[in-house]
Parts: C-alpha cells; structure tokens; sequence
C-alpha cells in the first residue's frame, strides 16, 4: 500500500492518468460517433445510384439494356455522362414514345430529383461530360458579340441564324433553341444529342459556350425587336426571298395588267 500510495505521488502520475483518460474517449467516440461528413456524402450518394437504378430498370432498360449496354433498340449508355441524361430525360426525349428519324421533344415525364438519380446512376457505369452548374451557362462575363460570331461559324447551318431551327435531311430537323433551358443548350453543345455534332471544351471552350448561350438569350428574347420591321419567322433570305417574290413581283404584275387594260381601252375610245 506503501508502494501505491507512492506511485500516485509520483510527479508524472497525473500526466499517465491524463493520456489514458484521453486514449480511453478518443476510442469512445471513433467507436460511437456518427459518421463523418464525406461518409455521409458518400452514402447519400450510392442511395440516389441505387434508386437512380430503380427508375432505370423500369424505364430504360428495355432499349438500353438491364446494365446500360445497349441493345438492337438503344444505344449504349456506357460513358455517355451525367449531362446526356439531363438533356435527353431533361426536355422529355426519353423515354422515347416510339423509334423514328428523330426523337421530339416532349412534356417531361420524370421530376428533377429523379432525373438526377438517373443521371446519377448512369454516371456510375463510366466517365462523362457532368451536369454543369449555372455560373457555365449565366450570362454574367458573356461576350454576346463573341457569341454570335461562333454561333454563326458552327450552328448556323442547320438552327438558323437565330436559332429558328431547320429541316434536315431523310426526316431529320435541327430543332428551334428559341425558350430552350440554357442548361439544356450548354449539355447539348457538351453531348451532341442524336444528329448534333458534340462541342467538348478542346472545340469550344467553357467561355465560348457561355457567350453562345448569351447571344441566343439576346436574339430570342422577349424584348427583342426586329430591326427591320417584320421579322418573318427570322428564317433568313429564303422567306424573305419569298415574300418578295409573291407580293412584290406580284403587284408589278397586277399594275402591269391594269396599265395594260387601261391602254386597250383608250385605244378603243
């Protein structure tokens, strides 16, 4: 007892009770202590894949196949990225009523929150372009000038000048951007969707997209004017054209006919 009762007047005494005290709630609570904030991302993560999962089972698979594979019916979704789903489920594309030429857009049949367990879930199955977030495709920092110009040089072709959108050919139509998500736009540009050409960043730069998205909110914008008076659709030279032809040329005819028949008559007179 003697011995003991030495020991705890010993001077480090005190400084071996403390670090056991310590070691003994350190255990405690790494044993008992709820889980940390990135296993707590972790899990809520791979329960959206796992409903993300579900809704595909139901929805998808029977095109796409029961692992995303593909099949003689749907494309491989393997690597296609979280954003293609966005886009595709995101404007009602898919699921696809039924096999054709081009798949329209439609009223959505999935909600937002599924929509992003979908994407989620096909994700998971391999690596590809992500969801992007507003401050990509804002207007804020846009050259919409800029815009215009790549818009011209690379989607003109085919959605019109402004956008209006167009026929292609064996039944094929470049769509109208005209009240289009801009999220939708950018992931578009991103995934190049059924007969688009994608635009990844080493063709077109975060930036570029960005000021091509402003530049179709400028022209398509509820307060935008027509400089010209009548826009005609916004369908360029070929309407215009047209209209020229059928009421210009047309009342050149009409007068001709009238000068003439008032020449017949004077000469009867």
């Amino acid at each position: 007892m003697k011995k003991l009762s030495a020991r705890r007047r010993h001077p480090l005494a005190a400084l071996v009770v403390l670090l056991l005290a310590l070691a003994c709630t350190g255990g405690l609570y790494a044993a008992f202590a709820p889980a940390s904030k990135a296993q707590a991302d972790e899990t809520a993560q791979s329960l959206t894949i796992e409903e993300g999962k579900k809704l595909y089972s139901v929805g998808c698979a029977s095109c796409h196949g029961t692992d995303g594979q593909g099949t003689s019916d749907g494309p491989s979704l393997v690597g296609v990225g979280a954003a293609a789903v966005d886009f595709q489920v995101g404007t009602g594309r898919m699921p696809a009523q039924q096999p054709g030429a081009q798949i329209p857009r439609k009223k959505v049949v999935y909600s937002q929150a599924e929509i992003d367990q979908l994407a989620a879930y096909i994700a998971s199955l391999g690596a590809g372009p992500a969801v992007p977030t507003e401050e990509k495709y804002g207007d804020e920092g846009a050259d919409i000038a800029k815009g215009g110009e790549l818009f011209r040089t690379n989607c003109a072709q085919c959605h019109n000048f402004t956008g209006k959108g167009g026929a292609l050919t064996h039944g094929k139509f470049a769509p109208s951007l005209e009240g289009v998500d801009p999220k939708h736009i950018y992931e578009a540009m991103q995934t190049g969707p059924q007969n688009m050409p994608s635009f990844p960043d080493t063709t077109l730069s975060e930036q570029n997209k960005k000021d091509i998205i402003a530049y179709l909110n400028a022209v398509n914008g509820d307060e935008t004017e027509s400089p010209g008076g009548l826009e005609l659709g916004g369908l360029g030279p070929v309407s215009e054209g047209l209209f020229a032809w059928i009421f210009g040329l047309g009342a050149l005819i009409a007068v001709a006919v009238w000068v003439a028949a008032r020449t017949a008559k004077a000469k009867k007179s």
